[in-house]
């Protein structure tokens, strides 16, 4: 695939998961305590972090989601995305090791019809997007950086 097309082909990516975590925090902006629950449902953290992270975490999303978006800390926001999908990967499956029947709350009240395997299919496909966005941009600013040492001859 050639250099434009590829760039496309992120900057398509790049919005659409921009795009998901905007809407996947606003979901959870719009009602905190029902995602303060489904945080509670994977019993792993105390009830006072519990609400803290519903009223945090919604926002970090929708931060991080403009970021991607726009191109501003871009890096940034791919890298806490990334971390946040590997985190919400791994207690997904740690509450399921431990037989909670969990709701995801991920997109507020419209994912709760989707099986675990179903969201746990969406998060890798997310985390491989993020990850292999993060991935391509790495490469790109270490090719800069070796450019510019070598003068723009490359």
């Amino acid at each position: 695939m050639d250099l434009p097309s590829r760039n496309i082909l992120c900057r398509i990516a790049a919005l659409i998961v921009g795009g998901i975590f905007i809407y996947a925090g606003a979901m959870k902006i719009f009602d905190p305590t029902g995602f303060a629950n489904d945080i509670d449902n994977y019993k792993i953290l105390p009830w006072p972090l519990t609400v803290r992270l519903a009223f945090y975490l919604p926002w970090l999303e929708i931060l991080c989601g403009l970021a991607v978006i726009l191109g501003l800390l871009y890096r940034g926001g791919l890298l806490i995305l990334t971390m946040l999908i590997s985190i919400f990967i791994i207690a997904s499956v740690i509450a399921k090791a431990r037989g909670l029947d969990i709701t995801c709350g991920c997109f507020g009240h419209a994912s709760k019809y989707l099986s675990f395997f179903g969201h746990l299919a969406l998060d890798f496909v997310l985390l491989v997007v993020t990850a292999g966005l993060l991935v391509i941009e790495n490469r790109k600013l270490a090719f800069k950086k070796s450019s510019d040492r070598l003068g723009g001859r490359v």
